[in-house]
């Protein structure tokens, strides 16, 4: 038994903040913004939305898609480092908002990672023959830790995030291998120091600026071009596989720098690489499921068709997901 995508989504806030919005800001400009990064524009929430208010929509359209009640929804999953509370889970208040009255659920935080690593678990679900209908969601509002006087943080992230609906599948189709790694040494490398229980909120805390974002982007660049490369070209040789097999790779979008180098080293061509970074920004769990649901409204992805996905994040974690799309019974 492998546990297939039955229907994808995503949403994104209404509110777009361009590089040239920036610019009023920090100290920065359209161009520095897009010779690094790639990226023109990113949404943002607007006071009052949160990420369970993201999640609520994807979740809302999933149900659509799938032609299934929310009653028959059996486990919610949410990948986010950006929560509503910390309690209750995000999972929960999606659960209650779609009255997802028979499910269970939790958040997963693996930053970028996390939508890889709740598709592994929700797939995982799904084998143990237990669970019909599990719903992963990646999402993050990471304005909502950004520091604007920071230009570099703060030029690269946005909100949004997107979500599928995981069923079992007799087929030789769906999710067909994955490699998931972590290694918390590089944990200051990419980190919110402030808030939890090693430093809890305090006035000191808030004057020091600790609950925003902080990185070395030096060195997660360097960590970022290796781990996603390698972890992608170690799942295609176990699958007997190589780049030209491969009909569509759907890469974190951190940075454009970082999956150009990535694609290159795993032999994928360029028209076969999925980059909407200039829309969206770096939206951390969100931007693998926002690129697939992408690519799907648009054709890009047809049953039969291995479909690659890479990312890497703080902790450090990265991961690789061969797919083999269908959507059919």
């Amino acid at each position: 038994m492998n546990a297939k995508i039955a229907a994808t989504a995503h949403s994104t806030p209404k509110k777009i903040l361009s590089n040239f919005d920036l610019e009023k800001i920090v100290d920065t400009s359209d161009e520095w913004i897009r010779s690094r990064t790639g990226i023109k524009q990113r949404y943002i929430v607007e006071n009052g939305e949160a990420s369970s208010d993201i999640s609520t929509k994807i979740a809302e359209q999933l149900l659509e898609k799938s032609n299934i009640h929310s009653d028959e929804i059996d486990l919610i999953i949410v990948g986010t480092v950006t929560p509503d509370h910390y309690t209750p889970s995000t999972a929960a208040l999606v659960q209650k908002n779609i009255n997802a009255n028979n499910a269970w659920g939790f958040d997963l935080s693996a930053a970028c990672s996390g939508y890889i690593f709740g598709l592994e678990t929700g797939s995982n679900f799904i084998k143990s023959g237990q669970y019909k209908n599990v719903m992963v969601i990646g999402v993050d509002t990471m304005s909502s830790i950004l520091d604007f006087q920071d230009r570099d943080t703060c030029v690269i992230f946005g909100d949004g995030g997107g979500g599928a609906i995981l069923q079992p599948t007799n087929e030789k189709y769906g999710i067909i291998d994955s490699i998931l790694h972590m290694d918390g040494n590089g944990g200051d490398y990419l980190i919110v120091p402030a808030g939890g229980s090693r430093i809890p909120a305090s006035i000191d805390s808030v004057k020091n600026r600790s609950h925003f974002i902080k990185q070395d982007g030096k060195t997660v660049f360097k960590h970022a071009v290796k781990g996603m490369a390698d972890v992608s070209k170690k799942i295609l040789a176990r699958n007997k596989l190589s780049g030209s097999d491969i009909s569509l790779f759907i890469p974190h979008q951190a940075n454009k720098r970082i999956i150009d180098a990535a694609a290159q080293k795993c032999g994928i061509e360029e028209d076969k690489v999925l980059i909407n970074i200039e829309k969206y920004g770096n939206t951390t769990a969100g931007t693998i499921p926002i690129a697939m649901n992408e690519a799907i409204t648009e054709n890009r992805i047809n049953d039969g068709d291995y479909i690659l996905l890479s990312s890497f994040g703080a902790g450090f974690t990265w991961g690789s997901m061969l797919i083999k799309w269908g959507m059919r019974s």
